[in-house]
C-alpha cells in the first residue's frame, strides 16, 4: 500500500523539492502552504505522515498540531523549522510530533530517510 504524506511548507521552492524527491521514492505526496490549508486536507483525507513546518501564514505549525489534537486526527508528525530553540523542541513534543529537524541544517536526503523509517 501506497503511503501518503502531507507536505505543509509555505516556502514553496522546499515543498516542491521534497514532493518531488518523496515522490520519486514512492510515495503519495500532496502540499499545503499554510496552516488552515493543511488542516482541512488532513480532515478530508487520511495521510499516514505529515511533515509539518512551524512558520506558516494564516496558522502555524504549533496551531496545526494543537488542531489535530483536538479534532482527534491520527498522523504521524515531523516537524521541519528554522526556529531552533530547546523551547520549541519541547512544546512540539508535548503537542505529539514524532520528530525535529533545523530545515538548514538538514540535507533533503536525510529527511527522507527518517521519512522511511517512520
Amino acid at each position: 500500500m501506497v503511503k501518503k504524506i502531507l507536505i505543509a511548507e509555505d516556502e514553496k521552492p522546499l515543498s516542491r523539492a521534497l514532493e518531488l524527491k518523496l515522490t520519486s521514492e514512492g510515495y503519495e505526496v500532496s502540499a499545503a502552504y499554510n496552516g488552515k490549508e493543511a488542516i482541512n486536507k488532513l480532515k478530508a483525507e487520511k495521510f499516514d505522515l505529515l511533515l509539518l513546518d512551524l512558520v506558516m501564514p494564516e496558522l502555524d505549525g504549533f496551531g496545526v498540531l494543537e488542531a489535530i489534537k483536538k479534532e482527534g486526527i491520527k498522523v504521524s508528525t515531523i516537524v521541519l523549522t528554522n526556529l531552533s530553540q530547546d523551547q520549541d523542541k519541547e512544546k512540539v513534543k508535548k503537542l505529539g510530533a514524532k520528530d525535529f529537524f533545523i530545515k538548514s541544517d538538514s540535507p533533503i536526503s536525510s529527511i527522507v530517510q527518517i521519512v522511511k523509517k517512520i
